[in-house]
């Protein structure tokens, strides 16, 4: 069964655009440094899962393109080198902490921001809009992706 997900990224690391310019439309999902997130991704993230691609720390947050994941889950190499500002000392090549998914870009859309999202009924129990919530990577309920699409004017993204 096909699942949903909200991945933020920011955007002067790699925005839609990026991701769209990318070859193949596809990019790395590099520097995921929270136990949870990565567990995401390595246990339930399958191939063609969708992927709201969401743009974070910046000054208007929010979905910016619809994305599926594109690779099976794989050692993010930023954690072994020491120039990256995600690079992880005590993460062995033997024994990776730290994955990553590749992320292909289907498409981009209007920027649907958080204020807008906060709006709609549809979405109020949308992990991303809970209070704390932090995490880079979070589940999307199938009633959610579709009430996205639907503001959004898009469907049918299966892949």
């Amino acid at each position: 069964m096909r699942q949903y997900w909200l991945m933020k990224s920011e955007p002067d690391e790699v925005s839609i655009d990026d991701a769209l310019a990318a070859p193949g439309q596809t990019v790395p999902w590099t520097g995921v440094r929270n136990y949870q997130a990565r567990n995401f991704m390595r246990d339930q993230m399958r191939v063609g899962d969708g992927v709201l691609f969401y743009h974070s720390s910046c000054p208007e947050p929010g979905i910016a393109g619809i994305a599926e994941v594109a690779s099976a889950p794989y050692p993010d190499p930023t954690q072994f080198d020491p120039r990256s500002p995600y690079h992880d000392p005590a993460s062995k090549p033997d024994a990776p902490r730290w994955l990553l998914v590749d992320v292909r870009a289907l498409r981009k859309t209007r920027l649907l921001g958080l204020a807008e999202m906060r709006e709609h009924a549809a979405l109020a129990d949308m992990l991303v809009l809970k209070k704390g919530n932090r995490l880079s990577i979070t589940p999307v309920d199938a009633k959610h992706w579709r009430a996205v699409e639907k503001l959004l004017g898009v469907g049918g993204e299966e892949g």
